[in-house]
């Protein structure tokens, strides 16, 4: 029976070398796999940070175009204001008068005007010396 015993406890006794291999061979295989893996990878990788920065500037270029366009837009409406404001001053000599008192009464109304001075004419030309009275 001691024969039997000796021989159960070497079967059941793991050899270090059977259970080293499949860890060792794991190993061996992950090393290989990123070596063959992570060139492929960073190429893959460049490419999306590529295709993400073409992206970025296409989406950057139409913000501009949009803005180019409405500024234009707006460059346009401001030239048909004038023109009307203009042939409005052409063919009605009082838009400009109308226009110099509701402007003046906006600065009364918000303070904008502290002292007013009344300078009295004649024909559209001041009278300096008022208080005078000519020989």
């Amino acid at each position: 029976m001691v024969g039997k015993t000796d021989a159960t406890a070497r079967m059941r006794k793991p050899n270090p070398v059977m259970t080293m291999a499949p860890i060792g061979a794991v190993v061996v295989a992950l090393i290989a796999g990123m070596m063959f893996g992570m060139p492929i990878y960073r190429v893959w990788q460049q490419g999306l940070r590529g295709e993400a920065n073409l992206a970025r500037a296409e989406q950057e270029r139409q913000i501009l175009v949009e803005q180019a366009r409405a500024e234009r837009d707006a460059a346009v409406l401001r030239a048909e204001a004038i023109e009307i404001v203009g042939a409005a001053a052409r063919d009605f000599p009082e838009y400009r008068v109308q226009e110099f008192i509701g402007a003046f009464g906006e600065a009364l109304q918000n303070g904008n005007i502290e002292k007013l001075v009344f300078v009295p004419t004649e024909a559209n030309i001041p009278i300096v010396e008022a208080g005078r009275t000519v020989p």
